[in-house]
């Protein structure tokens, strides 16, 4: 078959994280904006950032796709499942760049002021930034949206905030964070990541309960129509006070942005190429391969774009629920991530497209390699202060998820034999064909819970090596609302989950695997981990004072949650693949980070043409 696929040769960004020495420090004196590590890569008077077209035109309506349902346009709370894009009528204090490991400039506020020890930030707001009312954003409305994200949000902003001492208006149109003896060089920048939340909207609201009534926002879209589980329309702001802002020039080229719900990734694939949405992001590697050879891809009126990206792959695998006792044993653990076929899957399913991912910092210098014996001095020596309390194969191997020659049950017998004697030198043995716990006799039966059909092919074939174990894993679909509620009150044994990484981890490692955080509903611990080790190597890594600490302090959280096996690692790509009607346009730089469909425009001249295509047929 022939694909008119569009290789996209824009040129990434190489990624500049400063002087590798360069220590966190202040502004010395209000600024325009704070970098991590090292400096600002555009200055006070910049005009736009590089990776936009400063003149790509306004105008027109795309369509897209969202899977599942909605019943809430409030996104900050647990309760009820959130319209997708929820969050684009606010606006933030800073906002990042996307060709800089971590920096933060401002938007709502004009400068922002932080001593050379990060202990407090000081923000003056911009006299000119209004909500959507008129009404201007005031520091009242900052004080009002950290409190009540702190005290009625989601447990990850209590996690998030933990160190901040105390809030307080220091001027007119000045607010003031300060962290107490907290050593946290990254508070400064994440209080700019502060969504600000109009006060005299939500102070006469109940901010815990789910809402289909529009909330008023102060960012570049305003809620439109609303359709409750069928689709969420977004309207770009007129008068937005933003709109010139050095920041936004280039991007939210859209008038209309709307998302269609569809019940699963496979009907929304089938209406994307049927014409009922624009564009589509496809991270299915065989579905890329196989699922496009239709008249529209083969006469250019849908192209397939493929944009290369620097960003860290973070971590996707089949997730382990310790708090279920069939998962305390971390030699149970190891021993089912050898059942898990990658080199089958990815030669049989997904056309050899696959990486397989072996670290938590995957696609960086932050993820581990090698032997600790041949790693960075720090990191050696803050590993050997925990000899005794982390898995001796942490100073003796390199960590390398199983391997297989692909054949399927042939190339996978080996990797059994291991995980049988693993077991039993866990203390399971095999009775009547079922692994059964040796003391209780108890048989090793899981439940893997999925929310997309399109996973359960890998699922079933992990589940039927597992049973030459003896190990029984029932395969579940849930619709999404089940399948949030579940995860969220941590009622499954195995979930397929993702682990997001940025090119400077920091406070939300807390949430991710830190024991105050495992027992907290709604939280992004969902494995339940609660081991103090890897509560002191998280506060190493928020804690680092400059960009190589930050490196090697990483790589030992990453080689300890490794060797945790706390989940069976999946993969990941390197590019981003998008399919799309002939009618965009894009910049011709992209960031390090990609592409992005918010910095997309609709061409004029391409609509016409498609349009004229498509009345012709």
């Amino acid at each position: 078959m022939r694909f008119n696929t569009l290789a996209v040769t824009a040129t990434v960004l190489a990624l500049s994280l400063g002087a590798p020495s360069a220590l966190a420090k202040g502004t010395d004196g209000p600024a325009h904006g704070l970098a991590m590590h090292g400096e600002l890569k555009y200055p006070a008077d910049f005009a736009h950032f590089d990776y936009v077209n400063p003149d790509a035109p306004k105008g027109g309506t795309v369509v897209r796709d969202a899977t599942g349902t909605y019943d809430s346009l409030n996104p900050f709370i647990i309760r009820g499942n959130a319209a997708i894009g929820s969050a684009l009528i606010y606006d933030t204090l800073t906002t990042s760049s996307l060709d800089e490991a971590f920096s933060q400039y401002c938007l709502l506020c004009e400068t922002m002021e932080v001593p050379d020890d990060r202990s407090w930030v000081e923000f003056t707001l911009r006299e000119d930034a209004r909500w959507h009312d008129g009404v201007a954003i005031t520091v009242d409305d900052v004080i009002f949206s950290y409190n009540i994200l702190q005290e009625q949000g989601a447990p990850f902003y209590r996690f998030y905030y933990s160190d901040v001492a105390s809030v307080s208006q220091t001027g007119p149109n000045k607010v003031r964070f300060d962290f107490g003896d907290a050593q946290n060089p990254e508070l400064p920048l994440i209080m700019g990541q502060l969504t600000v939340l109009p006060k005299h909207y939500w102070e006469e609201r109940d901010f815990t309960k789910t809402t289909l009534e529009p909330p008023l926002g102060s960012g570049p879209y305003r809620v439109g129509a609303v359709a409750p589980g069928r689709s969420i329309t977004y309207e770009r702001v007129e008068d937005y006070w933003g709109a010139d802002h050095p920041t936004n020039v280039g991007q939210n080229n859209f008038d209309t942005q709307r998302f269609d719900y569809f019940r699963d990734r496979t009907v929304a694939r089938e209406a994307f190429k049927g014409g009922n949405t624009d564009i589509w992001n496809e991270n299915s590697s065989s579905q890329w391969a196989t699922a496009f050879d239709v008249p529209p891809v083969r006469d250019g009126r849908i192209l397939k774009s493929v944009f290369p990206h620097q960003r860290v792959a973070g971590m996707q695998g089949y997730v382990f629920n310790l708090r279920r006792p069939q998962f305390q044993d971390r030699k149970v653990r190891e021993a089912i991530g050898f059942a898990f076929d990658f080199d089958w899957l990815n030669k049989n399913i997904s056309y050899g497209l696959l990486t397989r991912t072996d670290s938590y910092f995957d696609n960086s210098e932050l993820g581990s390699r090698g032997l600790l014996a041949d790693a960075g001095e720090e990191e050696r020596e803050i590993l050997e202060r925990f000899r005794g309390r982390v898995p001796a194969e942490v100073f003796t191997e390199e960590f390398k998820p199983p391997v297989t020659d692909g054949s399927g049950v042939r190339g996978i017998r080996g990797n059994l034999r291991k995980a049988r004697t693993i077991l039993e030198e866990a203390g399971w043995v095999v009775e009547d064909g079922a692994l059964v716990n040796g003391k209780s006799g108890e048989p090793l039966v899981l439940e893997m819970l999925l929310r997309s059909p399109r996973a359960e092919r890998a699922a079933l074939a992990f589940a039927r090596n597992l049973e030459r174990l003896g190990i029984k894993m029932n395969v579940r679909i849930v619709d999404s609302s089940q399948y949030q509620s579940r995860v969220e009150s941590f009622d499954f044994d195995m979930v397929i989950m993702g682990f997001g990484q940025s090119f400077s981890p920091g406070n939300e490692q807390r949430s991710y695997w830190g024991s105050a955080a495992a027992d907290q509903t709604g939280s992004r611990n969902a494995i339940g981990i609660k081991d103090p080790v890897i509560d002191e190597l998280v506060e190493m890594v928020i804690n680092a004072p400059d960009r190589d600490s930050l490196v090697q302090r990483t790589r030992a959280l990453d080689r300890v949650l490794l060797w945790g096996h706390y989940l069976v690692p999946q993969f990941h790509v390197g590019e981003d693949r998008y399919a799309h009607w002939d009618k965009f346009s894009w910049p011709e730089t992209l960031s390090i980070r990609g592409t992005s469909p918010t910095l997309w425009w609709i061409d004029e001249d391409k609509e016409t043409a498609l349009a004229a295509r498509r009345a012709s047929r």
